[in-house]
């Protein structure tokens, strides 16, 4: 009686640990689900993985980027992931095989639905065959007939039913964007860490009808026809000094509080290239991360570069953090500095900067000579995604940077 009584209370006890024992998240490929507005689903794909040290990781696909996020933390059911550079992040609950949690961004009150099942490799689910082969370029007019109509150009390739490809906006583009033609719709998703963008349109031959989702705080109608031919306005027109200015000046503190200026001797008798951006922007990124290699490449060309961010984060604590979180990510070596927090309207940043006829665009870059004057501003930095587009840009920027340089 004794020994059932002790077989008993053993099984009692082994029942227990079991219920409390963490799971174990399951290795392989994932299909995540953000939930947006009209009851829409942004997915995006990733794959959890193991380290030679053991330790979890992340790469998440859009297209052909791929995002490699390190910071993935375990407690029993809980997990958080930290999108690397950018503030937001994830956290849940999770089983084996699902995640339950939210996609959050402290900084802009945000925070998003998101769920992940292990096992789908499917990003969007087709229905039916492709009634329309939508590969080509689209003249794409975004809040069509408001106050707020900007034109885009969309790229576009699509094999069966497969849709990769991007919007070039004048101030930059909408990332890799990966999906599918199902019937006569297109569907379209991206997701960084830092924005989760969503495209739904009903496809004809000539055009395009169709919803624009950011998160799910924000969405915004556009049409669009084909066209072939269509290019944006020049990038390099948009900004200028306004009359009675020769020359940029501005005074804002680095990470350890210093004053930096245009005066100091690091930049006097050299070309200097001023990077506007904040450190939560993804065009901003893939320029900062082009910036840097191409430094890298050309050690000995005499050219500096500095940055000037504007931050949303709500104190100066946390924006120096992701200003150095940044630099550290990526391995920048120029200066960073931190010319607003709290905000990072477009009109504010202009304010600061009272010499640019405005500022349009994160980033804009602001090419000078060794005597200090302006010779060209680039609003917006069409990135990867873009392909022949970068190409051309890369080229471009070369010669014109090593034209300075040698003068």
């Amino acid at each position: 009686m004794r020994k059932f009584g002790m077989l008993l209370l053993f099984a009692v006890l082994f029942s227990s640990c079991a219920k409390s024992k963490a799971p174990i998240l399951s290795e392989g490929i994932w299909l995540a689900e953000l939930a947006v507005l009209d009851h829409e689903i942004l997915p995006f794909n990733f794959e959890l993985k193991k380290n030679n040290a053991g330790q979890l990781f992340i790469e998440i696909f859009n297209a052909e980027e791929v995002i490699s996020i390190e910071e993935v933390s375990i407690n029993r059911d809980s997990i958080l992931i930290k999108t690397p550079v950018f503030e937001g992040y994830i956290a849940g609950k999770f089983t084996e095989t699902s995640i339950h949690g939210e996609f959050i961004k402290e900084s802009l009150d945000r925070i998003v639905p998101f769920k992940a099942t292990f096992g789908k490799k499917e990003r969007f689910r087709a229905e039916y065959k492709p009634q329309i082969n939508i590969s080509g370029i689209w003249e794409t007019e975004f809040s069509p007939n408001t106050e707020k109509s900007y034109l885009a150009k969309g790229i576009f390739t699509q094999n069966e039913n497969k849709v990769t490809g991007t919007f070039r906006t004048t101030t930059g583009d909408y990332r890799y964007l990966d999906g599918i033609m199902d019937g006569d719709k297109m569907k379209v998703s991206a997701f960084d860490g830092a924005h989760a963008f969503l495209f739904t349109a009903k496809v004809t031959d000539t055009s395009l009808i169709g919803t624009f989702y950011s998160g799910n705080h924000f969405k915004e109608p556009f049409i669009a026809k084909r066209n072939e031919g269509f290019e944006l306005p020049d990038a390099d027109s948009l900004t200028f000094l306004n009359p009675g200015y020769e020359k940029l000046a501005f005074s804002f503190p680095n990470s350890n509080g210093t004053i930096v200026s245009l005066d100091d001797p690091q930049f006097k008798d050299k070309a200097v290239i001023v990077q506007i951006m904040g450190t939560w922007c993804p065009n901003c990124l893939d320029e900062t991360k082009f910036f840097v290699n191409y430094l890298s490449d050309n050690s000995n060309l005499d050219v500096e570069v500095v940055a000037l961010a504007f931050e949303y984060a709500k104190t100066k604590e946390k924006a120096y953090k992701g200003i150095n979180r940044l630099k550290s990510a990526i391995g920048v070596d120029y200066p960073i500095l931190l010319a607003q927090i709290g905000t990072s309207n477009k009109s504010k940043a202009q304010e600061k900067l009272p010499m640019l006829n405005h500022v349009l665009s994160y980033p804009t870059t602001i090419f000078i000579d060794k005597k200090g004057k302006v010779r060209k501003i680039h609003t917006g930095f069409n990135g990867p995604a873009t392909g022949d587009r970068y190409e051309v840009f890369k080229e471009e920027f070369d010669e014109f940077v090593k034209l300075l340089a040698s003068e």
